[in-house]
């Protein structure tokens, strides 16, 4: 079989794999009762969040000491990781590397393709195929809408396999960041996540992190979302109907003002311009959406504000100040379940959990 016979085939498999439900998906990124590779926030549920909330928080209780901190770089010090992300990124970037590092895994990077074989005519999967040679894990970033899931597939297909991990597919998801905002959400309201009104702010049409975050409420109790948009980026349907489908509450307004008043979390966002395709997003007037000193004043005073930043103009530089704002801890709270996460894929969380 030639080539192009050979990739004909791959392509259809592949194509007859993405078009299966979700839930049918989802043993297959699995190992011995355990995520394998993590692509969609579908495959967290209740347990497995906290599960990663606990030993984030042990992490960071360890690590403040010389002698834990060294304890927990010997845990996977015999491991490498590449972090392929061919999409713009800082935070993300930054916090998987350090979650790495905070685990002793040694860490490759490509962040453009130009320096990469693919300007020779290489193809994005041969890429990757490439890094299973050389480390124990993949960490993507990519443009490509469902790209990384590709990659988690054909990985799974080769004798030797290797776990990967979606630091952000397209405009599909983003699980880490929803993990680490729902983490965010469990340390400000010291693990009362239940009985919550959680307000999405901005482009929810083209946010994968409202979308997975979305996802992750069904598994806490009457929980209520307000999604608070110009209606041209108002969120999509196929969340609305995961959200009936899961008994979730819901509205949609484009009262900025009402929507913040009842919220127990505002979750921020900045218009995903990046996905323009003739420059849609400037003829939007989005400047009664943005978080402004004065808004501090009617949010209630056990609010808190999150923004999966970069932010732009959607929460005014003043606001930093206000004790409620809680997107640089947000941040921080990403390294510490990124590296969580990580443990627990290599199975060494139990080795974590054991400590005093």
């Amino acid at each position: 079989m030639d080539r192009t016979s050979l990739m004909t085939g791959i392509e259809k498999d592949w194509n007859k794999f993405l078009s299966l439900p979700i839930s049918e998906k989802l043993p297959y990124f699995e190992r011995d009762g355990r995520i394998y590779d993590c692509l969609f926030a579908q495959q967290l549920d209740r347990k497995s969040l906290t599960h990663i909330f606990e030993i984030a928080d042990k992490l960071r209780t360890m690590t403040k000491k010389k002698e834990g901190m060294d304890f927990v770089n010997s845990l996977l010090s015999h491991k490498k990781a590449m972090l392929y992300f061919v999409q713009p990124s800082t935070r993300t970037f930054l916090s998987f590397l350090n979650a790495c590092h905070i685990l002793g895994i040694k860490t490759g990077e490509i962040r453009d393709t130009s320096t990469s074989s693919e300007l020779k005519g290489e193809t994005p999967e041969d890429t990757v195929r490439t890094f299973s040679s050389y480390v124990d894990m993949i960490i993507m970033r990519h443009p490509t809408p469902n790209f990384v899931e590709k990659t988690a597939w054909l990985m799974n297909k080769t004798n030797r396999p290797v776990p990967v991990i979606n630091g952000g597919s397209g405009k599909d998801q983003h699980p880490t960041q929803a993990i680490l905002d729902v983490y965010t959400l469990y340390r400000s309201f010291n693990s009362e996540i239940e009985n919550k009104t959680i307000a999405m702010v901005g482009d929810l049409k083209r946010g994968r992190t409202v979308r997975s975050l979305s996802y992750l409420m069904k598994n806490y109790k009457n929980v209520k979302l307000i999604f608070i948009s110009p209606k041209e980026f108002a969120m999509e349907s196929d969340i609305l109907e995961f959200l009936k489908k899961h008994n979730i509450s819901y509205y949609e307004t484009d009262n900025f003002e009402e929507g913040i008043s009842q919220a127990d979390a505002i979750y921020m966002t900045r218009i995903q311009d990046e996905h323009d395709k003739n420059g849609e997003s400037k003829k939007v007037d989005i400047s009664s959406f943005e978080f402004k000193q004065k808004h501090l004043d009617i949010i209630k005073k056990t609010a808190i504000i999150m923004h999966p930043l970069p932010r732009r103009s959607e929460i005014e530089i003043s606001v930093d100040e206000d004790p409620r704002a809680m997107y640089w801890r947000q941040e921080r709270n990403g390294m510490w379940a990124r590296a969580a996460l990580i443990s627990i894929i290599f199975g060494v969380d139990h080795k974590v959990a054991a400590l005093k």
